[in-house]
Formats: C-alpha cells, sequence, structure tokens
C-alpha cells in the first residue's frame, strides 16, 4: 500500500482537511475509535491485519505505509 492511500484512508476517516504524509493521527484529531477505522480499512484494502499497537508506533500516513510494506515483506498477512 502507497503513502497516497494509506493518507486518502486519513482523509476520509478524518475531520481535518489539512493533512500530508507526516500529519500525526492523534494530532490532527484521531482517536481510538477512528484509528479502528484506518486499520479496518488498510485490512479491506491490502489484506494486511495490523494491531492498534502497531498503529500507535507508526501514527502518519508515511511511518503506516512503512509498516504495513514491512509486514507484507515479511509475510505476516493475517
Amino acid at each position: 500500500m502507497t503513502v497516497d492511500a494509506v493518507l486518502a484512508i486519513f482523509r476520509r476517516v478524518l475531520p481535518s482537511s489539512d493533512l500530508d504524509v507526516d500529519s500525526d493521527f492523534f494530532t490532527v484529531g484521531g482517536d481510538s475509535l477512528l484509528a479502528t477505522r484506518v486499520l479496518s480499512a488498510v485490512a479491506r484494502e491490502c489484506g494486511v491485519e495490523l494491531t492498534f499497537e502497531e498503529f500507535l508506533l507508526a501514527p502518519t500516513p508515511a511511518a503506516l505505509a512503512v509498516t504495513i510494506a514491512t509486514t507484507v515483506g515479511n509475510g505476516a498477512l493475517r
């Protein structure tokens, strides 16, 4: 999943329209419920189920895209 695809998910879920690849999900208004929506969209769109802890460690579109790529690269599709 590309960073642009992750950014598109953030833009669908978050109320802020001023988002870029380095926007921290929680700083721009995200909460645990909205994070669940992001994780669900990631799972649906690329087949990778990440944990909430993984999301906490990678709360920007750029960092989350790297986490997804690493997970896929390790063969850890869940």
